[in-house]
């Protein structure tokens, strides 16, 4: 899980040699254990939370299409805008997290060919109507303000 202990040396020395489980554990805490398998059960039975991430990732491209945003083909709920250039692409990104308190992620090389750099969207099923038009209309003032090309 992590942690951090700051302290003397022999105090440091004591936590390595008497808390080993504090030290060397990596498995999950039991709560969070708990409420990943709850997750997992809950999401078997019901498609409520797919429909509405499908729904809410068809109305995000619809709002970047009507802006005129190049958003690259997909088949999953992963939204790719291009951008094309890495420097650009942080920048945007960098923008919709400062100035909008929007984090995406810029996808760059090696993840991606040089040249064909991205923003990387993921709508999920708790984003309401409202958050995706904000969104959109965040991107759409960073391509103007960074003179980005759009869809043609």
């Amino acid at each position: 899980m992590g942690g951090y202990i700051a302290g003397t040396a022999p105090l440091v020395d004591a936590i390595r040699c008497l808390a080993p489980g504090f030290i060397f554990t990596t498995s999950l805490a039991p709560p969070i254990v708990a409420g990943a398998l709850a997750s997992v059960r809950h999401l078997k039975k019901s498609d409520v939370e797919r429909a509405q991430q499908q729904r809410q990732v068809a109305r995000l491209k619809a709002a970047l299409n009507e802006r005129g945003l190049p958003v690259m083909p997909s088949q999953s709920h992963i939204v790719p805008v291009y951008v094309g250039d890495p420097v650009t692409c942080k920048a945007a990104t960098d923008q919709l997290l400062n100035t909008y308190a929007m984090y995406a992620q810029p996808i760059n090389y090696p993840t991606v060919p040089r040249g064909t750099e991205r923003i990387r969207l993921t709508p999920g099923p708790k984003h309401s109507d409202a958050d995706i038009t904000s969104l959109a209309d965040a991107l759409d003032a960073i391509w103007q303000g960074l003179r980005l090309e759009r869809a043609a």
